[in-house]
């Protein structure tokens, strides 16, 4: 199944926010060292900044995420983690953030749950972790960021056990206003 194109269906009609970001994706990955996963970028080039369904939020490089990266990063590394915390490829030394080879933060949602990529050294790409910000356990999924997202929207249990959230119908979109006075952008995928 080609999951990336499964994503870009559900989520419908590109609603770009920005034509040319080549530049702010460039001085983004620079910063945090590593090249983010093709198909995070191409999901986002298409919709962010846009909250899904209310809850999945996905930023822009020409806006907040390098910021938001940045933050998530330094909050997650002064994080006093349990001895037994289980973080599946950071057995040896707990988690670790940013840079090449640690997690790299990719998404939020309101619920405080959170979406990392890490480095798949077994096999050439990614595998996405996850973890409810209030808990100290990290559960692993071995695939790339579209076949994650999909499996959220679907309703899968994709940030640990008893984790799926899925409302039926159409996906809601929606962009917040970015100045006093404009409205935010709301609109429907297709149906799922």
């Amino acid at each position: 199944m080609d999951h990336l194109a499964a994503v870009l269906a559900m989520l419908g009609e590109p609603r770009r926010a920005h034509e040319d970001s080549a530049a702010a994706w460039e001085r983004l990955e620079a910063d945090c060292d590593v090249e983010l996963p093709d198909d995070f970028k191409r999901i986002v080039e298409a919709y962010a900044p846009v909250e899904v369904n209310r809850h999945l939020v996905l930023l822009h490089p020409s806006e907040d995420l390098g910021m938001w990266i940045g933050k998530t990063n330094e909050a997650f590394q002064g994080t006093a983690w349990d001895e037994d915390v289980a973080c599946p490829g950071f057995e040896e030394t707990g988690p670790q953030f940013g840079g090449r080879m640690g997690l790299v933060p990719l998404a939020t949602t309101d619920r405080g749950d959170y979406v990392f990529a890490a480095r798949n050294e077994k096999a050439c790409g990614w595998r996405m972790l996850t973890c409810d910000g209030d808990e100290q356990d990290f559960y692993e999924y071995r695939m790339g960021f579209a076949e994650w997202l999909h499996g959220w929207l679907t309703g899968g249990d994709m940030v640990g056990p008893d984790s799926a959230v899925f409302y039926p119908g159409p996906l809601r979109l929606e962009r917040w206003a970015r100045t006093a006075g404009e409205p935010s952008l709301v609109w429907e995928g297709t149906a799922r």
